[in-house]
């Protein structure tokens, strides 16, 4: 298939709350735009420690993973985060390997803004073309 690459923005939820309700500032919420790597193989939204903290995200557990080189790592699973490409966005929570040396989007997030991966063109597109099934504001 060849590697999917694309771009995604990140967007801490409680701050996309707190500034729906006008206790913080729109530019204060807490964002990266990112570079992922589109990985069917991968179940959700992969980050590194260094994304974890400038997201200020919490810690809502833990979960036992397997690497590709089949390893197992018991990693952080992040609270909910907006993920957002182009015009669709879904929230979840994300792993995180403390040296991840690329950004994950897995398939729960693909399938979550009803994506799928054009293998022909190495692009993510639409499930249902420009028909959005779901979209978070």
């Amino acid at each position: 298939m060849g590697h999917v690459n694309t771009q995604i923005t990140l967007r801490n939820v409680r701050d996309v709350f707190n500034a729906k309700k006008g206790n913080l500032p729109k530019d204060k919420i807490r964002q990266a735009t990112i570079d992922v790597m589109v990985n069917t193989g991968a179940t959700t939204l992969v980050i590194n420690e260094q994304l974890f903290q400038q997201l200020g995200l919490d810690v809502i557990g833990e979960r036992e993973i397997s690497l590709a080189n089949d390893a197992t790592e018991t990693c952080k699973l992040t609270e909910a985060l907006e993920i957002n490409w182009e015009n669709r966005s879904v929230v979840m929570s994300a792993v995180v390997i403390e040296d991840a040396p690329e950004f994950l989007l897995g398939v729960l997030p693909i399938e979550g803004m009803d994506l799928m991966v054009d293998t022909v063109n190495q692009k993510l597109i639409g499930a249902h073309g420009d028909h959005t099934v779901y979209r978070a504001k």
